[in-house]
């Protein structure tokens, strides 16, 4: 028994798993990197100590052995899925909430889990089993199997690391990247290859066990709305999923957990196609964002539950007695600009109202004075709805997101409103495209008050609206004011737009700007190179995804004032083309 947990996160997931911990009255340290001093997390715990980084495997210990904590919890991201960090955590005589060591190390090598569950009869996607060791061999693949190819992080998880190769002229690129990302974000450049399945239903499973060899499925959840390979919208049950199907992914599920000796929360994830067949992609071993859903519709506390099994207690109920009931929705509330590509946008919260009423769930990491870090992931927090059916759900999602207020960042609310409201959304398909179309971008900039400009000569691109409350003989209203929050020229040079500046010579000379703050991973040209229009210029790494900046006119670079590893500043020039 233990009496004391340390959360090994930050965020919205430490609000929640505090949460939990004060119900099963058990006391909670929260841990903050100076980026998050004045966060949410660290006033909410009872108990906060400071951390050089999230990534630290000894401090984060030695913090919860001078707390006098008892147990370790890592929920998601970070060292989450470290087994070294598990092992860590065991051997100081911690209790780790999560899965054996062993169990974490085996799902996290993909290609050794590939054939983990090829062996034990779980369907995979067609593919490799073994890392992809050159882009020769991957040329080879895309000639037996065919285009397109997704190359993907041998370590990675989270959306992270994956590449798409649809022709052999992609290739190179493709594959250095898929490399790159994945020795930046897991220590590990291997990549392996899968066969690229187009607009299939991203379906996953969430399975719990214990130690005893019980472990039940608690049914599916549907996360095919996507960007970048990160998921924007979560919902259960599927819209594609009948009874016979959910029993049949629900037994892959559970078939997966047992081959690789699993214990606590996991989710099996998935693809399911058109035609019905169901493929294995990956386990991520842990607690996973749109675990609230499957909460909302089993009535069951994820978190309570990875607690009991830590202690080592039996599963609290059989599969027979898992009941789904209703329909729950959750949409992301990241700070990021759909208009802008979905820039990442760190800042000040300088309001914030959250929506309540019946069904209606928020899972923040923020209010109203807390800053949205530019350091970490854009994750403000998720709005979870509950609902009698799917279409209940949908509106009450709607009616939601209207109440939803935060002032600062610019936020994806608008966005959802827009997706949530469309035609395929309520028909419950795919919306393959929608996401990233003009289209719905528009349209969420409509809803938020924007006021677009065609061409960005007369009026500001990005706006702030603002709600003030008047009286007009003694009846109030609420007025929506739409602020510019910088002239046109700094707006432009937000976006990374071609922006015109007079140099010290005599002629003109076209800045290429970062539109956005953070660390300059790459720089793909030197000073004097000519450069075509679309050429990379430099990778921009904010808040965990890479941002290509490309050249807006061939020309030749000049002025080149970044490096690999620099900090970079929003609106910066990075170099001039004359």
């Amino acid at each position: 028994m233990f009496e004391k947990v340390l959360v090994a996160n930050r965020g919205e997931i430490s609000v929640r798993i505090v949460r939990t911990l004060r119900e099963l009255d058990l006391g909670s340290v929260a841990v903050y990197s100076d980026a998050d001093r004045g966060a949410l997390h660290v006033s909410f715990a009872d108990e906060a100590y400071r951390v050089e980084s999230y990534l630290g495997i000894e401090p984060l210990v030695e913090t919860a052995l001078r707390a006098g904590a008892g147990a370790v919890h890592p929920g998601y991201g970070f060292l989450a899925e470290n087994a070294s960090f598990a092992r860590a955590v065991e051997a100081a005589g911690l209790v780790w909430i999560g899965p054996p060591p062993d169990a974490i190390e085996l799902m996290g090598e993909k290609t050794r889990a590939r054939r983990l569950m090829q062996g034990a009869g779980v369907p995979i996607i067609p593919g490799t089993t073994e890392p992809v060791e050159s882009v020769e061999a991957l040329l080879e693949l895309g000639e037996s199997i065919g285009y397109p190819l997704l190359i993907k992080a041998a370590a990675g998880g989270g959306g992270k690391g994956m590449e798409v190769v649809e022709e052999p002229a992609q290739a190179e690129r493709a594959f250095e990247r898929a490399r790159r990302q994945g020795q930046s974000y897991f220590a590990n450049p291997e990549v392996y290859v899968e066969k690229l399945i187009v607009d299939p239903r991203h379906v996953e499973v969430q399975v719990l066990a214990d130690a005893y060899g019980n472990v039940i499925h608690l049914g599916e959840r549907d996360c095919t709305i996507q960007r970048r390979h990160q998921k924007l919208v979560e919902e259960t049950p599927s819209p594609a999923v009948d009874e016979r199907l959910r029993a049949h992914i629900g037994e892959i599920g559970v078939n997966a957990a047992r081959a690789c000796g699993y214990r606590s929360a996991g989710t099996i994830e998935g693809l399911l196609t058109g035609d019905g067949e169901y493929f294995f992609m990956e386990m991520n071993t842990r607690i996973q964002v749109e675990h609230t859903v499957t909460e909302m519709v089993t009535g069951l506390d994820l978190v309570r539950e990875q607690v009991r099994i830590a202690l080592g207690e039996p599963l609290s109920l059989r599969q027979e007695d898992v009941e789904l009931r209703g329909h729950s929705i959750e949409c992301r509330i990241n700070a990021e600009d759909p208009s802008r590509g979905f820039l990442p946008t760190p800042g000040l919260v300088t309001a914030y109202r959250e929506p309540g009423g019946p069904g209606v769930r928020v899972d923040s990491g923020v209010e109203a004075g807390r800053e949205v870090s530019g350091a970490y992931d854009p994750l403000i927090a998720k709005l979870i709805v509950h609902g009698v059916d799917r279409e209940h759900a949908r509106r009450r999602m709607l009616r939601a997101l209207g109440e939803f207020a935060i002032e600062g960042p610019k936020t994806l609310i608008g966005f959802h409103k827009a997706l949530v409201a469309s035609e395929c959304f309520a028909r419950g398909e795919t919306c393959h495209g929608l996401v990233e179309s003009e289209e719905l971008a528009v349209l969420a900039a409509q809803l938020d008050g924007e006021a677009a400009s065609r061409d960005g000569s007369r009026a500001p691109s990005r706006t702030v609206e603002r709600v003030r409350t008047v009286e007009v003989e003694g009846k109030r209203f609420e007025v929506r004011v739409v602020e510019a929050e910088a002239p046109w020229l700094e707006v432009a040079r937000r976006r990374g737009e071609r922006v015109r500046a007079h140099g010290g010579g005599s002629g003109i000379r076209d800045a290429v700007v970062s539109p956005m703050q953070g660390t300059v991973l790459s720089v793909a040209v030197a000073e004097g190179d000519r450069v075509e229009p679309g050429q990379v210029i430099c990778i921009v790494e904010a808040m965990k995804m890479e941002n290509e900046v490309h050249a807006p006119h061939a020309g030749t670079v000049a002025d080149l004032s970044v490096q690999p590893g620099a900090a970079i500043a929003t609106g910066q020039v990075i170099c001039t083309l004359v």
